[in-house]
């Protein structure tokens, strides 16, 4: 059998818009090009995007190198995180204090004699909140009573005769109501008699030393309670483990015991970089920071009580008009017709 090859006639079909499209692609293309390359972003090379090659090599020296320093910067974060207790949630303390004083003393006051100071003769009134007193010095005005007497000059008015004075006048430098007569204070000169305390008090300068010296060796109970209101935690300074034996004999001490809450007066003012010897002539303010930094975490649990002293006033004399702390208090007193009253007491707030 013969096979005879087929024939087929094959018929080219020619777009003849074709160059003409292809011409006009060309031209667009080189177009585009060209606006591309005068864009700024192609100078600073941001209209351009690279990926980088990844390589996967087998090694075990390489593979532990890398975990370990994986795994030195992850403890480095949680030990800063640690460090900085950034997990834990933070609240502010409540916080109420008492203070109980104790301590006896005698002084020999002149004109006056012997006279025992207790708590209730050296502590004062109370003047302000989470404080307490202590008288160190005092200036007396003995065998004072209620009556008239000329002003003391420098702040009595000097006057001639009555007109010169005022009935039912005070200022803030006198010491009394004026009664509208002139009567002689000494032989030089005569001044408005006033309705007051007399004898008026004249001597204006403490004792030096001071009379309460001995003051440096009372102590102080100071009781401090917290509560942090979001945990419902509450605590005092006075810590579970100290019975009563403890403390009747612990007394502060910054290096053998820090948390007992007893203190001497002496030791707080030392630890206030004072001389109380010096400070008590005149007196002054110590201020106690009792600091609460507590940690409640389970396995770190810490809440003690740490304290600070500092002085508050100024203790220059010759810087300040007013220095130390000074006022004035009345004691009574009835023999007869007589009546007792300190006039100035020199005290030290700590």
């Amino acid at each position: 059998m013969e096979l005879k090859p087929l024939q087929a006639d094959v018929h080219v079909i020619t777009d003849p818009h074709r160059e003409e499209k292809n011409q006009y692609e060309s031209e667009e293309r080189d177009s585009l090009s060209q606006t591309i390359s005068k864009m700024p972003c192609k100078r600073l090379n941001i209209c351009e995007y690279e990926t980088h090659k990844l390589v996967r090599i087998q090694s075990v020296r390489l593979g532990s190198l890398k975990w370990t320093f994986n795994g030195v910067i992850l403890m480095f974060i949680c030990i800063v995180m640690f460090w900085n207790k950034e997990y834990q949630e933070h609240d502010y303390v409540v916080s109420s204090v008492t203070a109980k004083v104790k301590g006896v003393a005698m002084t020999s006051l002149p004109d006056v004699g012997d006279i025992v100071w207790d708590v209730v003769d050296y502590s004062g009134p109370s003047q302000g909140k989470n404080s307490f007193f202590v008288v160190t010095n005092v200036i007396v005005t003995k065998n004072q009573r209620q009556g008239k007497c000329p002003e003391v000059p420098p702040y009595g008015k000097v006057c001639w005769t009555d007109k010169d004075c005022v009935k039912g006048f005070w200022d803030q430098n006198s010491h009394g109501v004026q009664t509208g007569a002139c009567v002689k204070f000494d032989v030089t000169q005569k001044t408005c008699e006033v309705s007051t305390w007399c004898p008026i008090e004249t001597k204006k300068k403490p004792p030096k030393p001071a009379l309460l010296a001995s003051a440096e060796n009372f102590t102080v109970l100071i009781k401090n309670n917290i509560r942090f209101p979001n945990f419902n935690f509450i605590r005092r300074n006075i810590l579970p483990e100290m019975t009563d034996s403890y403390l009747k004999h612990c007394q502060f001490n910054r290096r053998t015991d820090p948390w007992c809450p007893i203190f001497r007066l002496g030791d707080i003012v030392l630890e206030a970089r004072e001389n109380f010897s010096e400070m008590a002539v005149e007196g002054g303010v110590i201020g106690i920071q009792i600091k609460w930094d507590c940690n409640l975490d389970g396995f770190l649990r810490n809440c003690l009580p740490k304290y600070s002293f500092r002085r508050l006033d100024e203790k220059e004399s010759n810087r300040t008009l007013y220095p130390g702390l000074n006022f004035r208090f009345a004691r009574y007193q009835t023999e007869k017709v007589l009546s007792f009253k300190p006039a100035i007491m020199m005290m030290v707030i700590l």
